[in-house]
């Protein structure tokens, strides 16, 4: 668990699209309705932005997170209560069709976040067409949803964009105890649902797996619930299922300051269509629950660094006094994983606790699937990772999956889309 207590960081704002015709508006069914409703979805949203951030008054209404803005939403945003996270393998080899398809992912993206239907809905149209949205959000809040995209190394070797691969998404060196398994890694694309209803996130990325089909397809997929990791200020530390409050220093989605420093690529870090945007790291981490809840208290309270009621570190007596580093044990991870013993590294952790049934020997399937956002993976996830190879957690984890993104900037308008900034090079697609 790399970083689980100290080594966190915050949350964004989110991307657009562009209006594009939906398919039975093609061949002459309702095309009207469509553009109404591209229309009002681009309005209606609840929440406001004062510049990078979200206010967090809203956070807790349920209502609509704003969709366009220099970065995208779900990594600065107030974290919600689940996630559907999916990477996608791309099948096309037309680039034209792949840009396309952003574009159509966007415009759906944007209706989905505002609360509204795919298209012309799940409903009403041609009896015998398959509707335009699956249903199954019908009635619900938006619910906070937010959709995140990041681009894989691999789909850099596609469409001739080798020459546009960031050199901050590298390929991530095998680290110590890894023991990955390839079909929980890697990806083309990924996209990151966030909401507080599962229903509403799960629906976003099933209908753009349809929108996809021929397209793309899904490669591997994570649920998540119970948040491990806070971006609001002063809200209540989330516990991981170890027990443990985790993500005590993370970065709040109100520290611009902080944001700009670990989050946010640069224009001068390159390459420019990268600038406001972010790169992602995601681990599938499983636990050892059944070992762990053998291990002694006090045991545990030393693996970790901070004590299991209060949170609060070895020697202290409130959770966000400041560590001592020194008071603890070399192998402890909050001394491993803390910016003191990282050059200062530090990441934005959003991640969620799973369960997934059973291994199939008695044991639970379960443990974190960490989501760290950060301006350089060299400078962020790669040294804090490889500091923790002597930490004494390892003894109850093991991180069998792993993926690299790079997250574009948001979106900025009704007529900008995913990626738009990467494609547009010599082409006419923006």
């Amino acid at each position: 668990m790399t970083g689980a207590a100290d080594s966190t960081d915050t949350t964004e704002p989110a991307t657009g699209t562009s209006r594009t015709p939906s398919r039975r508006s093609l061949i002459g069914w309702g095309g009207a309705g469509l553009a109404l409703g591209a229309a009002a979805a681009g309005g209606a949203v609840a929440m406001t932005r004062t510049g990078d951030d979200v206010e967090p008054t809203a956070a807790e209404s349920g209502a609509a997170v704003a969709f366009h803005g220099v970065h995208q939403a779900g990594i600065s945003t107030p974290v919600q209560d689940r996630l559907h996270f999916a990477a996608f393998d791309v099948k096309t080899e037309d680039r034209a069709e792949f840009v396309q398809l952003l574009k159509d992912w966007t415009t759906a993206a944007r209706r989905m976040t505002a609360g509204h239907a795919v298209g012309e809905g799940a409903y009403g149209g041609l009896a015998e067409a398959p509707p335009d949205d699956t249903g199954e959000a019908l009635g619900l809040k938006p619910s906070r949803l937010t959709l995140t995209v990041g681009f894989g190394p691999s789909l850099f070797e596609k469409f001739g964009l080798a020459d546009r691969r960031p050199e901050a998404l590298v390929d991530l060196p095998q680290f110590a105890g890894d023991n990955l398994d390839k079909n929980r890694s890697g990806g083309d694309l990924c996209v990151q649902a966030c909401a507080d209803d599962p229903q509403v996130a799960v629906h976003a990325i099933r209908n753009l797996a349809r929108i996809g089909f021929g397209k793309v397809v899904i490669r591997w997929s994570q649920l998540g619930f119970g948040k491990t990791s806070s971006t609001t200020p002063e809200a209540q530390t989330p516990r991981n299922l170890m027990g443990f409050k985790d993500g005590t220093r993370n970065i709040a989605g109100t520290e611009s300051g902080r944001l700009k420093k670990f989050v946010w690529v640069d224009e001068k870090d390159g390459p420019g269509w990268m600038a406001g945007g972010s790169y992602l790291v995601a681990r599938r981490i499983r636990m050892n629950i059944e070992t762990w809840d053998r291990t002694s208290l006090q045991e545990q309270e030393d693996i970790f660094g901070r004590d299991k009621g209060e949170g609060a570190p070895v020697g202290k007596a409130k959770e966000r006094d400041k560590p001592f580093l020194k008071a603890m044990k070399p192998d402890a991870h909050v001394r491993l994983a803390h910016p003191d013993s990282n050059h200062g590294a530090t990441l934005l952790r959003r991640g969620y606790s799973f369960t997934d049934g059973t291994d199939g020997l008695g044991r639970l399937d379960a443990g974190l699937f960490f989501l760290a956002y950060q301006r350089d993976v060299r400078e962020g996830f790669i040294p804090v990772q490889r500091s923790l190879a002597t930490d004494a957690l390892n003894e109850y984890i093991q991180h069998v999956g792993s993926a690299i993104f790079a997250i574009p900037p948001g979106v900025r308008d009704k007529d900008d889309w995913w990626g738009r900034a990467l494609f547009s090079k010599d082409s006419k697609e923006a």
